[in-house]
């Protein structure tokens, strides 16, 4: 049932909701969602249907959503990964697209309109990315048809992908091969992230689902250790209030941060010290993530 006490995750609006929240939220009208599936590389989602409204998190190639309106460009709609609800572009998503079949584990990779590297690329998709894909030619991969937002064929390096259900066993291992990423406020791919993004996209290349938000994360996953900077192992989650960090080991973090405006390893004591002089404080809790569960 949602929690209507995070507006991040309530699909509702003053003129349409859920018809699932019929009863526990004041809408004009109440509609039935309909199952879609982004096929642009990635798009922002924004609280606003306007194009200068803050991204709030970005949806990519091969995402489920939920949709429950469409006007002037953008779509209402939620994110299944993680429940956030926005606005996406009209134009990123479609409906009724067979799930991935394939996911991108290189850092990013192009898409080209024939199996051939020589070819100018049509774009590029990140790590992470779901594609559905209809057959191979070579060493290159062919999309499917509607299952991406680009009007010629599109391929992929085969050796970019693998079949989804493959799992990448240890995220910290993810978050070093991101290192020197930008920052980027609502970032979630490899061409940008912020610190709970990175955190998400290395847990669900893990096979491990995680909220959005490091507040989020701070009380959805794993299971609380004493907050102490020592006896910390590889993959612990080191909180602050509004941040979230991932161990490499006992005494280095990885985070992407508004301080490097990158994704950076550090050690940890420097890290606590610099940020307990900052408006995030001192160390909010620590948890450690079961591998293949999360709890």
């Amino acid at each position: 049932m949602t929690d209507l006490s995070d507006a991040r995750l309530v699909p509702a609006r003053p003129d349409l909701a859920d018809i699932r929240l019929r009863g526990r939220v004041d809408a004009a009208r109440y509609v039935a969602g309909q199952s879609a599936r982004l096929i642009a590389a990635s798009a922002p989602l924004r609280r606003r249907p306007s194009g200068d409204a803050g991204i709030e998190t970005e949806a990519v190639m091969g995402d489920p959503v939920t949709l429950y309106d469409t006007g002037e460009g953008f779509a209402f709609v939620q994110l299944e990964s993680d429940g956030y609800v926005g606005y996406l572009p009209e134009a990123a998503i479609t409906l009724d697209v067979p799930p991935p079949t394939h996911r991108v584990t290189a850092l990013r990779t192009f898409l080209y309109p024939a199996a051939n590297m020589k070819l100018s690329p049509l774009g590029h998709v990140s790590l992470g990315a779901g594609l559905g894909i209809a057959g191979r030619e070579g060493d290159f991969l062919r999309l499917a048809d509607g299952a991406h937002a680009f009007a010629d064929s599109a391929y992929v390096f085969a050796d970019h992908c693998t079949p989804v259900g493959i799992v990448e066993p240890d995220p910290a291992a993810t978050a070093e091969r991101l290192v020197g990423t930008p920052y980027l406020w609502g970032g979630r791919t490899s061409l940008g992230l912020d610190c709970s993004g990175l955190v998400q996209l290395c847990l669900a290349l893990a096979g491990i689902p995680s909220p959005r938000d490091a507040d989020q994360q701070e009380a959805g996953l794993g299971t609380a250790l004493p907050t102490r900077l020592d006896g910390l192992a590889r993959g612990d989650l080191v909180f602050w209030r509004g941040h979230v960090g991932m161990m490499l080991d006992e005494t280095r973090l990885i985070h992407a941060n508004g301080h490097h405006m990158t994704v950076a390893v550090e050690p940890l004591a420097g890290a606590v010290e610099r940020i307990a002089e900052k408006s995030y404080g001192a160390v909010t809790s620590i948890r450690r993530i079961t591998p293949s569960t999360g709890s």
